[in-house]
């Protein structure tokens, strides 16, 4: 009887030991965020006891991935990619490169081996939608692509059942150009992926993915991966750079087709809890919201007091929006997502008119320089500053070519205009002027709230 209860007690430590290795398999699997079948396709010869079914089954994944990246890409590219399984695109604005044969990712994100029995060669991209620009894309560090090399390739220490997205952190600080050069990038080669993706992020700012992680999680169901680490990690596809229309533009017409502003903006709602779609949706007998983009340093209203007195006089609830809601998009979603009209100095805190509801109003102040109108507001004026109400008068003499001919200043290139006109400016409203368009402004306000 001992030695059968100890027979008894060793089979049921035994069985616990099996159930508790089982249970450890699992949690791995589950821990790669992978479907089950995705990671037979990074070990090479794979054969189950259901070959058949298993050969479908995969085959069905890897034309579903096909068919994500697919939408990035038209003509020969599309060709290429359907007939080979991969293909890059470049234009004025964008570098990006797409893989549907497996990948593996290493050297912090800047290396990718594409696993292909196809030719051997190289591609370098630089995964930040402003090509063109010398100075912007000079923090950017080059990915390079290695294609066709599979013999070469490191080991996989990570391996997962999505794709994955690489683009740049590098071009941070700027709310516009973050908007217009990586948010809406991101949005439109994104989207359709229905969030199984996972981001890699090259030339980390851990502080621009926290300040936009709302929206970061809303493209996917997975946290963004930092290999700093030196990790290699395995996908099933992968796509290098970001799409780009144009300046805070998503165009129906343009690859990939059917988005547009209008879309995003919802999207950016739903991100950030906005619940006002359109002004006619706000109380009709509550006084219309006017925000005023309220600066300490450059572009700032010298005589701010006045304008917020006289907006208050034509029966606006005047609302500062200052330095001290920094970096805060959710701050700057609801109180802009709640406004009527927005007005500022030309300039980032602008960028956040994309908050707006539908049919608001906007006034904008170039400070002597062009700015694209937002297609989707009902937009009253662009209050051209006179040169008597810029602080550059006082600094350079009306005669002056910063005065009389801004062109020639943006010739000598963007580093030069911006320290003219963006760092060293600022602006006294004229009143009499400002007040017509003010009252202009109530008019449509109190218009498309009927």
């Amino acid at each position: 009887m001992g030695k059968e209860s100890k027979r008894q007690v060793l089979g049921a430590a035994s069985m616990a030991c099996l159930l508790i290795v089982v249970s450890l398999c699992i949690t791995l699997l589950v821990s790669m965020d992978l479907p089950f079948l995705s990671w037979r396709n990074q070990i090479p010869n794979w054969r189950g006891n259901n070959g058949a079914r298993e050969v479908d089954e995969v085959t069905i994944e890897r034309d579903a991935l096909m068919n994500l990246l697919r939408r990035l890409v038209i003509g020969e590219e599309r060709n290429q990619l359907e007939v080979g399984g991969f293909t890059c695109h470049f234009d004025l604005h964008t570098e990006m490169c797409l893989s549907a044969n497996p990948v593996r990712i290493s050297n912090r994100g800047l290396t990718v081996h594409v696993l292909s029995n196809g030719s051997q060669f190289e591609r370098s991209v630089r995964p930040y939608a402003r090509r063109e620009d010398k100075h912007m894309m000079t923090p950017v560090t080059p990915v390079q692509i290695l294609h066709g090399d599979a013999g070469n390739s490191p080991p996989c220490h990570f391996i997962h059942g999505i794709s994955a997205v690489i683009f740049s952190t590098a071009v941070t600080g700027n709310g516009f150009h973050e908007f217009s050069e990586m948010v809406i990038p991101l949005f439109l080669t994104c989207r359709h992926f229905q969030s199984q993706l996972k981001f890699v992020t090259t030339d980390r700012n851990a502080s621009w993915i926290q300040k936009y992680s709302r929206i970061l999680n809303r493209l996917s169901d997975y946290e963004a991966l930092n290999l700093d680490d030196g990790s290699v990690h395995c996908f099933p596809g992968a796509v290098v750079g970001l799409r780009y229309h144009n300046i805070l533009a998503l165009n129906t017409s343009d690859v990939p087709a059917g988005y547009s502003m209008r879309e995003f903006r919802q999207f950016l709602r739903e991100s950030y809890d906005v619940k006002i779609k359109n002004v006619h949706e706000m109380e009709k007998l509550q006084k219309p919201v006017l925000i005023l983009i309220s600066r300490n340093h450059t572009r700032k209203f010298l005589n701010e007091d006045a304008v917020v007195e006289l907006a208050q006089e034509l029966g606006f609830e005047v609302v500062r929006a200052g330095p001290t809601l920094g970096s805060n998009l959710e701050l700057w979603a609801k109180m802009v997502g709640s406004g009527n009209v927005l007005v500022g100095v030309h300039g980032a805190g602008l960028s956040n008119e994309i908050f707006l509801p539908d049919g608001a109003v906007i006034g904008l102040r170039p400070s002597f320089s062009e700015f694209r109108r937002p297609q989707w507001i009902c937009i009253i004026w662009e209050y051209k500053i006179e040169p008597k109400e810029s602080s550059l008068s006082e600094v350079y003499g009306p005669d002056d070519p910063v005065i009389v001919d801004p062109a020639s200043i943006f010739a000598k290139g963007y580093v030069a205009g911006r320290a003219v006109y963006i760092d060293g400016q600022n602006v006294k409203i004229n009143l009499d002027r400002f007040k017509d368009t003010l009252e202009e402004a109530m008019r449509l306000v109190r218009h498309s709230k009927t």
